[in-house]
């Protein structure tokens, strides 16, 4: 892939409004794992429940956790969109299955009255990053400049 088509996106608010929706929702749950917070248990606890508890791979695990932290921050001002985007496809397939969520069934647990989570949530963020994939971050993503720069375009309507 030509580095100018890697940051190249549609002049359209859809992608813009799909990466600020991911971001919003994906960024309290990286900010748990990473900065404890919400509730969360930081990036040494977190770590520490992957690799000892999950039996991850601290690699791995490490990979995980700063996606669910960077990615959100680079789809908000749409800096390198389809990296992000490719991360967090990936990340959610793998928490589908590790997470054991493709064997308590299709919905999400509102009740609390199946054994954990679906994974009806997994695959909303999966298409809307693929999405994101194929379509570059849209609107006022930092990617547009950089795609600009890159082919020596003249600035028109960010």
């Amino acid at each position: 892939m030509k580095m100018p088509r890697f940051f190249a996106t549609v002049d359209s608010f859809g992608p813009l409004l799909m990466r600020l929706g991911l971001a919003v929702v994906l960024f309290p749950h990286g900010a748990q794992k990473v900065l404890g917070w919400w509730g969360g248990h930081g990036f040494s606890g977190t770590m520490g429940y992957f690799t000892s508890t999950m039996h991850i791979p601290a690699i791995l695990a490490f990979l995980a956790i700063a996606t669910e932290f960077a990615a959100p921050i680079a789809l908000f001002f749409g800096f390198f969109t389809r990296l992000a985007a490719l991360a967090v496809s990936i990340h959610f397939v793998v928490a589908a299955i590790l997470g054991g969520h493709i064997y308590n069934g299709f919905f999400m647990n509102w009740m609390g009255n199946q054994k954990g989570e679906g994974f009806e949530y997994h695959i909303l963020i999966v298409a809307l990053a693929l999405g994101l994939l194929f379509l570059g971050g849209g609107k006022w993503a930092l990617d547009r400049v950089i795609a600009r720069m890159l082919t020596g375009s003249p600035r028109r309507g960010m």
